[in-house]
């Protein structure tokens, strides 16, 4: 009898045994039963997607716990048939801790939302492809133009990467017209020859003014090549002439170089370069000037026959001899002794020129593009100066020679086109007008030229039909130099009428860059120096608007880009502004 209750006993006690639960996992479970009342609702959530987390349900055999996770087939997974079987055998035998609506999550915090997405992936790609789809099929095209016309230029490079779609449609003709003629451009400043670490990078900085942000522009085609001048037009930029080193390539070196007359036009709105036809004559460092023109100029009839000519046509004291000559008798003596009596064809007849006037303005009315750039003097290959220039069509992408500068006017240093009219300037202090629908050269003599620091060359620029000049003179001294003395840049505007100069704007800044670059947008005149200072090449970028009356300049840029450059850079730059 005894022995009977010892060996019931036993039995009973490893019954006990293969039920006991070690206190760790009974420890785990509250744990676990607690945090189940706080994630309650995303249990919920789990079982609308098809994807049950819930597991580790104990059972009475073997004291063990079953750990699975429920999920459908739809999803892919291939425990699912293992999850299974294993579940409809656990629910032979007896739950031990609670029911079976107790079950609790055995993963730790965050580990539940990594399986959801790793085993959904394929699901969130499908259903993104669809939203995408939904949202292509309920925009239409123009809609979308509409859309994508008003971001801002970084904002619109990045919607490019969105699609192959989005990249089309903004690379459209129709769209870069919407966005040229709409009002949501912004202007932007390019920086070019930037020299780092000795060599020409040909990296292109541009700044962003309106955000104050700068950024650096990948141009394999300008790598090695240095002393180009650029010019800018609608939303392109033109980049004519320069050099490059024969013996170091891709180095500032003038000891051996060859002189390029190639033209390259970079647009940056589609990140795309193409070639024009080159230049009759390699130029390094043209200046250059461009202007739109009517769709019926011929540049044949205007400029033919006339290169080799050189006309002293002249503006004294603020009126031409033509507007106080009633008679034209003071232009007839001009051209008897200008060229023969048996040439009528080239005197310029005020009725045909009215005509071109007349059928300009209406073909400008038409939305017409065309435009010529003119390019003149520079240096030649061997590095003497040139008084030739020549003149590019865009409609028939040819050069055409024009008539040169006369002989006493001296190298040009700085031009501009304004009203129809390409004004240079010489190192000499004269002015000289060339008229691009006529075809000739006009020498202006102004009533007194600005005072200048002669190591200091003019710049020419213009707003809105007023011709604009910098220069550099002294404040004290009468031109002296002395301890006193105080060099600044002044602003003056030429009374077009009466050809007159007027002081109008004193720029800020001491004049510490020999040659700094200026370039207007609309009323905005935009200036860069660039300077090296104990060791450091600094960069200053000012603006002026010339519809204000006070006419102030203030610095646009205070993020300095140039401490990586080489002070090489402060001679080697040109600078273009696009309004994008």
């Amino acid at each position: 009898m005894f022995a009977e209750n010892v060996s019931g006993e036993e039995s009973l006690r490893q019954d006990f045994e293969s039920l006991s639960v070690s206190k760790r996992l009974v420890r785990s479970v509250s744990q676990k039963l607690r945090k189940k009342t706080q994630r309650g609702e995303g249990e919920e959530e789990d079982k609308v997607r098809g994807v049950s987390l819930k597991c580790l349900t104990l059972y009475g055999r073997g004291g063990g716990c079953k750990v699975g996770a429920e999920t459908g087939e739809e999803f892919g997974d291939p425990s699912n048939r293992r999850r299974s079987s294993a579940s409809e055998e656990g629910k032979v035998y007896k739950i031990i801790c609670g029911t079976e609506e107790n079950n609790f999550d055995c993963f730790s915090y965050g580990v539940k939302e990594k399986f959801w997405k790793k085993n959904n992936r394929k699901d969130l790609e499908l259903e993104e492809s669809v939203r995408n789809s939904r949202m292509h099929i309920f925009l239409p095209d123009d809609i979308l133009e509409m859309c994508l016309v008003r971001l801002p230029l970084t904002s619109l490079m990045s919607a490019r990467l969105v699609c192959k779609k989005w990249r089309y449609l903004t690379t459209t003709p129709r769209f870069l017209k919407m966005r040229r003629e709409g009002s949501y451009q912004k202007p932007w400043l390019f920086l070019f020859g930037a020299v780092k670490d000795g060599y020409c990078s040909g990296e292109i900085h541009a700044l962003d003014v309106s955000q104050d942000q700068w950024h650096k522009i990948g141009a394999d085609n300008l790598k090695g090549r240095f002393m180009f001048s650029v010019a800018s037009i609608q939303d392109e930029v033109y980049i004519v002439g320069g050099c490059s080193s024969l013996t170091n390539f891709g180095r500032v070196d003038r000891s051996s170089f060859k002189t390029h007359k190639g033209v390259l036009v970079f647009s940056p709105l589609t990140k795309s370069w193409r070639k024009i036809s080159s230049m009759r004559y390699a130029r390094s460092m043209p200046i250059l000037g461009i202007s739109e023109v009517s769709s019926d100029f011929s540049v044949i009839q205007s400029h033919q026959n006339r290169h080799d000519r050189r006309f002293p046509r002249s503006r004294v004291g603020g009126v031409s001899d033509v507007y106080e000559d009633p008679h034209r008798l003071s232009l007839r003596r001009q051209y008897r002794n200008a060229f023969d009596e048996n040439e009528p064809s080239l005197l310029p007849n005020r009725k045909s020129y009215k005509f071109i006037r007349q059928r300009s303005e209406q073909s400008n009315s038409k939305g017409c593009k065309r435009f010529v750039l003119i390019a003149v003097g520079g240096l030649a290959s061997w590095d003497e100066p040139l008084d030739s220039g020549e003149i590019y069509d865009s409609l028939s992408n040819k050069w055409t020679e024009i008539q040169k500068l006369p002989i006493d006017f001296g190298v040009i240093c700085a031009g501009v086109v304004c009203n129809g009219m390409f004004y240079v300037c010489s190192e000499n202090d004269k002015l000289a007008g060339y008229d691009i629908e006529r075809g000739f050269w006009i020498g202006i003599q102004t009533s007194t030229f600005p005072p200048r620091v002669h190591e200091y060359y003019p710049k020419l620029v213009s707003c809105n039909g007023r011709l604009f000049m910098l220069s550099v003179s002294w404040c004290e001294g009468d031109g002296q130099i002395g301890r006193r003395n105080k060099a600044v840049r002044k602003l003056w505007e030429l009374d077009l009428m009466y050809l007159t100069w007027t002081e109008v704007s004193v720029h800020p800044d001491a004049p510490m860059d020999w040659n700094p670059a200026f370039v207007t947008d609309r009323n905005l005149v935009f200036g860069v120096e660039m300077f090296k200072i104990f060791g450091q090449v600094l960069d200053f970028f000012t603006v002026c608007d010339v519809s204000d009356m006070g006419m102030s300049w203030n610095h646009i840029s205070r993020n300095h880009m140039a401490h990586e450059l080489d002070a090489s850079s402060c001679m080697t730059k040109t600078m273009a502004v696009l309004h994008l």
